[in-house]
């Protein structure tokens, strides 16, 4: 050992510093870094003639002095700079203020550990949704997928250079491209856990053989654009998420699509893009918001508007109003009842896009991260077996199952909208009338809020989706036929869910809440082409009042703050519609701040906008023909007597035909404010509510489809 370090010249340890810097390469560990730079240090100073090193004593402590300190300093530097960001770390730098509620069976996240294995989801056998591990040596052909305009053949070179930057190899390249679409953001927490959860769909694609690609899209979230003019941007930004899926799929050429989604307009958005690209696809939500306690009691963020009415009479103080402010709202995940987000969650699994039980799970439980990653795996088989694609899956017997569950679980009228919207991306006719149809015969039979007691964390606890899908199809409500993401029926996948008879967050449909579900179409001569009203938890259905007619909410919401209307009123609040908007808001903060005053089943309110998933009350949306068409809802006046009768389906006004011709000769068309931009183009492109306030064609108008390019 002597003699050799003795013989060793300065280019030979530099020789070995550079041996050494290919083993950390291949094996890292950080030391060899430590090591290999001691080694270019001695074989420097010997190269300089430096009499400090003539002697191997001096050599040898001077090399492992040096390995020691440079060791250390590399593993620090390797930890800090080399080791790959882990989602929590690059999406979630801040920690969710997480308040456990009692009774929580499942713990929420802990950031700084592995997730160990997720439990099983109540009551639905592991085996009904799971995929089968890809095989090791499995590859896909993928002459045929649209990946191969950017991936294969000499001519793809250039292309290929891009992903060899992004740190690709070869067989990476070979793979299929699963594009990974989150609508993660830090506008709200609806949004802020889906970054995480994009990194197990991920892996997920990974272990089962393809290459995924994560991309974002925008979302406008409803509960901070509500009660003022950002409201405009909330359903325009549904189909801007669909088209700038569409662009980001079309544009790269991806195979297939794993989509998660957090906000109200966004489950619908990424399931209308999936729709029209017809590619391979299985959709996520992003999960629910823990509920909030105050005063013993579980609270949600409608608690806090409706507070601001009781705020507004004296009813509390603002010392109680900023207590329930810092507690409604305790962790990430969407707004925590039976309102627009969980509503069209629970579609996902109906309509069977998402893997059952997957969007029951709270968004900062284990599960969801179990889920995201079975979501992966499901996309690569059904790239490897070429199928079913969305537009197999969503039929009209698929449809018609959508809107069954959300009759029976109380959901929000957003559905009326939504759901006609990914029927026209199929082509399908499905529109307000045909879903109002299947409200009003299906059973109502999950008492969620926010008509009922429970948030969707209880539901959850019980089993889920699955077990209220369960009891739906053994009573013959459910077409159990209808194919899923799982490669089989809704039938074979809850064959082995068992409903919990010692509970009442989900009646049995043998013994519903009600006959009739808790969301119903309305029609007369006040709405030609419809309306919807969400009659879930009402005590009375019916409603004969007087017009009060206000052009734009702001000056409703400014009447109920100064108590400027009475029982027995009937507030109309107009120009809110698609076009007239434009954007067709929502009005949660005009009737939370009524219900808060005390006189929610007292007055009515009806509206060419939308009302919320959170709104109670007697309060009729998506009234069509619109205000800025000439609907009759423009043609109202104060004094005016309105009939509403959610029993029969009615809404009418009681006023003389020859009146009404009178009137519509003397209206004429209002301009809004918005002269340019995205909400311009949106007015000169959307349709009817009554079809789903659509921005194109849809599939009528195809002459190809993505997939077959």
């Amino acid at each position: 050992m002597i003699e050799l370090l003795e013989s060793l010249q300065w280019w030979q340890w530099w020789v070995f510093a550079m041996v050494l810097v290919i083993v950390e390469t291949l094996l890292p560990s950080g030391i060899l870094y430590g090591v290999a730079f001691a080694a270019f240090l001695v074989g420097a100073a010997m190269a300089g003639n430096v009499e400090l090193v003539s002697t191997w004593q001096v050599q040898l402590e001077g090399f492992v002095g040096l390995a020691i300190v440079f060791g250390w300093i590399g593993r620090k530097l390797r930890n800090l700079l080399l080791a790959p960001r882990t989602a929590d770390s690059e999406f979630d730098s801040r920690p969710s203020r997480v308040l456990k509620p009692p009774g929580d069976t499942e713990p929420p996240l802990n950031l700084n550990k592995a997730a160990p294995p997720a439990p099983k989801p109540v009551a639905l056998k592991p085996a009904a949704v799971k995929p089968k591990p890809a095989p090791p040596n499995r590859t896909i052909d993928k002459t045929k997928l649209p990946s191969r305009h950017v991936s294969v053949g000499p001519e793809r070179a250039p292309h290929r250079s891009y992903y060899y930057a992004m740190g690709l190899g070869e067989e990476d390249i070979a793979k299929p491209f699963v594009g990974v679409a989150t609508s993660w953001n830090e506008a709200a927490p609806c949004n802020i856990s889906l970054g995480r959860q994009a990194q197990s769909a991920k892996a997920g694609v990974e272990a089962a053989g393809g290459t995924p690609r994560e991309f974002t899209t925008i979302t406008v979230t409803d509960g901070i654009a509500m009660g003022h003019a950002g409201m405009k941007s909330s359903l325009v930004s549904r189909d801007v998420i669909a088209d700038s899926i569409e662009l980001t799929m079309r544009g790269h050429c991806y195979d297939a699509i794993v989509g998660l989604a957090g906000c109200d307009k966004s489950l619908p958005g990424i399931m209308m893009a999936m729709l029209r690209l017809n590619v391979p696809a299985v959709f996520m939500y992003g999960g629910s918001i823990l509920p909030g306690r105050f005063e013993d009691r579980d609270v949600t963020v409608v608690d806090v508007f409706e507070a601001v009415g009781k705020y507004s009479t004296g009813t509390v103080d603002e010392e109680y109003l900023h207590k329930l402010e810092q507690v409604a709202c305790p962790s990430a995940g969407s707004c925590g009842g039976q309102f627009t987000a969980n509503t069209m969650a629970c579609v996902s699994e109906a309509i069977g896009l998402a893997l059952p039980g997957s969007s029951g799970a709270p968004a900062p439980y284990q599960s969801r991260d179990h889920f995201a990653e079975m979501s992966g795996q499901a996309v690569m088989e059904l790239v490897a077996k070429g199928g079913p694609k969305p537009r197999d899956i969503v039929t009209i017997a698929a449809l018609e199952n959508a809107a069954k569950v959300v009759a029976a679980s109380g959901g929000s009228t957003n559905a009326a909208l939504h759901l006609p919207a990914m029927a026209n991306e199929v082509g399908i006719d499905f529109d307000l009338h045909a879903v109002a149809k299947i409200f009003r015969a299906t059973p109502y039979i999950a008492d969620l809020k926010p008509g009922g007691k429970y948030v969707a964390k209880d539901m959850y606890d019980v089993g889920g989706v699955p077990v209220l899908m369960k009891t739906l199809l053994d009573a013959g409500v459910l077409d159990g036929s209808c194919i899923t993401v799982t490669g089989k029926t809704i039938a074979e996948n809850l064959a082995d869910v068992e409903f919990p008879t010692d509970q009442d967050v989900i009646y049995p449909a043998s013994a519903p809440i009600s006959s009739t579900g808790g969301v119903v179409g309305l029609r007369g001569n006040l709405a030609p082409q419809g309306a919807i009203v969400k009659v879930a938890g009402l005590t009375k259905q019916t409603f004969n009042g007087t017009a009060r007619v206000f052009e734009r909410e702001e000056d409703a919401f400014a009447a109920v703050q100064m108590k400027d209307y009475k029982e027995g009123d009937v507030l109309v609040l107009r120009y809110e519609g698609p076009r007239g908007g434009p954007g067709m808001r929502e009005m949660l903060s005009t009737t939370a701040a009524i219900y808060g005053q005390g006189m929610g089943e007292k007055v009515a309110l009806i509206t060419d906008g939308r009302f919320s998933g959170g709104t109670r009350g007697l309060c009729v949306g998506h009234i069509g023909p619109e205000a800025a068409v000439g609907g009759p809802i423009a043609l109202i006046q104060d004094g005016d007597q309105i009939q509403i009768d959610a029993v029969a389906g009615t809404i009418n006004l009681e006023v003389s035909d020859e009146d009404l011709a009178d009137r519509r000769a003397k209206w004429s068309p209002r301009e809004n404010d918005f002269r340019s931009g995205a909400l311009w183009r949106y007015v000169q492109t959307v349709g009817d509510a009554e079809k789903g306030a659509v921005t194109h064609p849809g599939a009528r108008a195809e002459s190809h489809i993505y997939a077959d390019i």
